[in-house]
């Protein structure tokens, strides 16, 4: 099964602490995320991190490798009793997810201040991961007496994305930052 959607006007607003101030000692910075998507408020996506490298003061090249989809947990399990009062025979729905994801891109770094580094960036998405759902007497939502199942998927996907931010240097090596983007992908699960 295909599933395509379109994050049209979606906004990712990322958050990143710790990083280093490209100099020409140093010219990477190691970070971690935080995302604010608007439906599930704000959440700190670890395992998530991404590295950048500065060609020179106005490029920089990013690669960012992340695991699971920071909204979903990676188990779930719930259990269904055959009586309203919860007596009587149990039934349960187990789902387990992993998902590992890896973007690359670049982003383009205007002049600003020596505390803040305004920039544009362009990245590709790529995913893979695998779903799994058993029923045990159960049919997902209710207790059902024999009834037993399983789904399995295995999961890809592709992103492209394009957005601009800023970062504000704090001291020196260390910056808070800000990014806005629009984001499409493509989703399928075979």
């Amino acid at each position: 099964m295909k599933k395509l959607f379109i994050l049209a006007g979606a906004v990712a607003i990322s958050s990143t602490l710790f990083a280093q101030k490209p100099t020409s000692e140093v010219k990477y910075s190691l970070e971690g995320t935080m995302n604010y998507d608007g439906t599930n408020g704000l959440k700190w996506n670890a395992p998530n991190l991404r590295m950048r490298y500065f060609v020179n003061d106005n490029i920089a090249a990013r690669v960012q490798v992340g695991l699971g989809d920071g909204v979903t947990p990676s188990s779930e399990k719930y259990t269904f009793s055959e009586n309203a009062d919860g007596s009587g025979a149990l039934g349960s729905q187990t789902i387990k997810r992993s998902a590992i994801n890896l973007g690359i891109g670049a982003e383009y770094h205007l002049s600003g201040t020596d505390k803040m580094s305004p920039y544009f960036f362009g990245g590709l998405n790529f995913g893979t991961g695998s779903y799994k759902e058993t029923w045990d007497n159960s049919d997902g939502t209710d207790y059902v007496s024999g009834l037993t199942g399983e789904i399995k998927a295995g999961i890809s996907s592709f992103g492209l994305g394009l957005g601009a931010g800023f970062d504000y240097y704090i001291a020196e090596n260390i910056y808070m930052g800000l990014e806005m983007g629009l984001n499409w992908g493509k989703y399928t699960e075979n």
